[in-house]
């Protein structure tokens, strides 16, 4: 994880919210605080964080390479977002489930595709653990 979060510099965040209240738009401004690209990826809202919001993974540009896919969504939703970011090219580096958000189905299916998946840990709080100021 070290390692990822060190390599990585984009990071599409599917379910940010323009909420600042909401733990996805919390983390959202960590990692735009520590200096990622974050990519919000929510289909009712145009813009979060001062970034465009794009409706789902495969409306992203595909001159955006995204790393990491950070998943705020109910574990059931997963499936479907999986399935589209193993369809991007590059693939991302990795997807991580947010705290609370479990899917070993569809992280087999990622990890079958070389693509690890995290879950169930916050990405900020790994963060904050592994690459302290």
């Amino acid at each position: 994880m070290r390692d990822l979060l060190r390599q990585a510099r984009t990071i599409a965040v599917v379910g940010l919210s323009d909420k600042p209240d909401r733990d996805s738009n919390e983390v959202g401004r960590y990692l735009k605080e520590r200096g990622y690209r974050v990519v919000p990826v929510n289909p009712a809202l145009r813009e979060v964080l001062g970034e465009p919001s794009y409706p789902s993974l495969s409306e992203i540009p595909a001159d955006v390479v995204v790393d990491i896919v950070d998943v705020f969504r109910k574990s059931e939703a997963v499936p479907p977002i999986v399935e589209e970011a193993l369809r991007r090219r590059p693939r991302p580096r990795a997807i991580w489930l947010q705290l609370g958000v479990r899917h070993p189905e569809a992280a087999r299916q990622a990890e079958a595709a070389g693509v690890p998946v995290v879950q169930d840990l916050c990405i900020m709080q790994q963060h904050r653990r592994l690459l302290p100021p």
